[in-house]
C-alpha cells in the first residue's frame, strides 16, 4: 500500500469506527491543515495518516458521486437550504404545478453541473483548476439537494431523463478538460452564463406566494455567478456568440422535456 503521512494525528485505540471516519478529516485538518487534493484520510493502529488515492480509489469516488447525483434524495448539502427561512404563501394547484415543473428544470440542470464539473475534474491538466473545479462540484451538490427538497415538498419528482442528460453533460465535461484547462474553463464560464439567464427567467416566472423556491434560486444565482466570475479571472476563454447559440438550442431541448417528464 503506497502512503504519505503529514503530521499523524492520534486519535485513541477506543475510538468508534463510524465516529472516527466522521471526524477524521476535521482532525487532521485541523492538525496539519487541508487534506491535500489525492489524498484520502485512513487509521493505522489509531493514528490518522494520508494516503495517494489511486485508480480504483479514483474509480470508486466516481462511482459514488454518479450515485448520489441520480439517486434521488441521495445528495447531501454542505449548507442548510435557503428555503428554510422563507414561508410560502398562497398558490392554487395549477401554480403549484408550474412551480413543480420549474423547480424540476433547475434540478436537471444541476444533474448536468454536476455531470460537466465531474467530467472536467477528471481531465483537467492543472492542479489548481482540478481543484477548483471540485469546489464548484460541492456547490452544485447543495443546489441539487435544494432542489430536490423543494420538489418533494411540493409533491413532485425529479426527471426521469436525468441519466441521459448527465451522460452527455460527462461526456461534453471530459472532453472539454481533455482538449486544455482554457477551453474548459470557458466552457464553464458559458454554461454558468446560460444558467443564469435560466435562474433570472424562473424567478420571474414563479408563483408569488412560491417564496420557498425563490430563495433557493436566488442563492443558486449568486453562486453561478461566482462561478462564472471565477472560470474568467481563471483564463478561461470567452465563447463566440454561435457557439453560444448553440448551448442554447441544447438547453432549449432540456428545459422543454424535462419540464413534463
Amino acid at each position: 500500500m503506497t502512503s504519505a503521512t503529514t503530521h499523524p494525528v492520534h486519535t485513541g485505540p477506543h475510538l468508534p469506527g463510524v465516529a472516527l471516519l466522521m471526524g477524521l478529516g476535521a482532525r487532521a485538518e485541523r492538525s496539519a491543515g487541508p487534506v491535500p487534493t489525492g489524498f484520502v484520510p485512513f487509521v493505522f493502529q489509531g493514528v490518522a495518516m494520508l494516503r495517494k488515492l489511486t485508480r480504483t480509489d479514483n474509480l470508486i469516488q466516481q462511482f459514488d458521486t454518479v450515485l448520489r447525483t441520480l439517486v434521488p434524495h441521495a445528495a447531501q448539502p454542505s449548507r442548510p437550504s435557503p428555503a428554510v427561512k422563507a414561508r410560502d404563501g398562497d398558490m392554487d394547484d395549477a401554480e403549484r404545478r408550474h412551480a413543480e415543473g420549474l423547480m424540476r428544470i433547475n434540478h436537471t440542470g444541476e444533474v448536468c453541473a454536476q455531470a460537466l464539473y465531474q467530467g472536467q475534474g477528471l481531465t483537467a491538466k492543472l492542479p489548481d483548476t482540478r481543484e477548483q473545479m471540485e469546489h464548484a462540484a460541492q456547490e452544485e451538490i447543495d443546489h441539487l439537494a435544494w432542489c430536490d427538497e423543494r420538489l418533494k415538498e411540493l409533491g413532485g419528482r425529479t426527471s426521469y431523463l436525468n441519466p441521459l442528460f448527465y451522460a452527455a453533460s460527462f461526456g461534453l465535461g471530459a472532453t472539454a478538460g481533455a482538449v486544455g484547462d482554457r477551453l474548459s474553463l470557458g466552457f464553464v464560464a458559458a454554461t454558468e452564463e446560460q444558467v443564469g439567464r435560466h435562474l433570472d427567467a424562473h424567478l420571474k416566472a414563479l408563483p408569488a406566494g412560491d417564496r420557498r423556491s425563490r430563495a433557493v434560486l436566488e442563492q443558486m444565482r449568486e453562486d453561478e455567478a461566482h462561478h462564472e466570475r471565477w472560470a474568467l479571472e481563471a483564463g478561461g476563454t470567452r465563447f463566440p456568440a454561435p457557439v453560444k447559440l448553440g448551448m442554447k438550442l441544447m438547453s432549449k431541448v432540456m428545459t422543454q422535456s424535462v419540464y413534463r417528464i
